[in-house]
């Protein structure tokens, strides 16, 4: 029961930070302000989160966490190329299904330095845990064999390229296509360098 009530209080402060800094922008909210919006005091906002930055970071986690879940999940046999496609694909899909939530918070992380920065070390540990469980998959040594980190890597590129392409529209155009979509046509372009293990 404690336990659940973390968890609700932990996903009220969250939805409140984002939308809030997402709004006005993380330069200018404050703790107190994400405290109160939450209904909660400044204390208990410290007992969840160290800072506004790990707010935004322990989102970045969970769709991480999303990402390796999904492959060690799919079926052993399948095409490395599916296999990541759907891995990167539960995340976008998220984000595309709920775009009033999610488009905002992509965009905050995109354009403020620090959270950029702090996305871009969270993709590098996905890219690690995506190699690893590919070489499993594969039984590669991933240490010593190119191809796991390398295929890991275009997944993180296309997961990027998507969720650069969806933010940086205006309301129209191709720039604003669901990013899973976005993410489909880059996987289908590189499908073929992905399977070159399983040819």
């Amino acid at each position: 029961m404690a336990q659940r009530k973390r968890r609700l209080v932990s996903n009220e402060l969250t939805e409140a930070a984002l939308r809030l800094l997402a709004l006005k922008g993380f330069d200018v909210v404050t703790i107190d302000e994400i405290a109160t919006t939450a209904g909660v005091s400044k204390r208990t906002f410290f007992r969840y989160f160290a800072s506004k930055e790990d707010v935004v970071v322990q989102f970045l986690a969970d769709m991480g966490a999303g990402i390796a879940a999904e492959l060690a999940a799919r079926p052993p046999g399948e095409r490395p190329s599916e296999a990541l496609r759907h891995a990167v694909l539960v995340p976008l899909g998220a984000c595309g299904d709920h775009p009033d939530r999610a488009l905002p918070v992509v965009r905050l992380i995109l354009r403020t330095p620090a959270l950029r920065a702090r996305f871009l070390e969270r993709q590098a540990e996905w890219r690690d845990n995506l190699a690893a469980e590919l070489a499993r998959r594969l039984e590669l040594d991933v240490e010593s064999d190119l191809y796991p980190r390398l295929a890991a890597g275009m997944a993180m590129t296309a997961f990027d390229t998507a969720l650069h392409r969806w933010s940086a529209g205006d309301g129209g155009g191709e720039s604003r296509q669901d990013p899973a979509a976005v993410a489909e046509r880059a996987f289908a372009m590189m499908a073929q360098a992905l399977d070159v293990r399983t040819n």
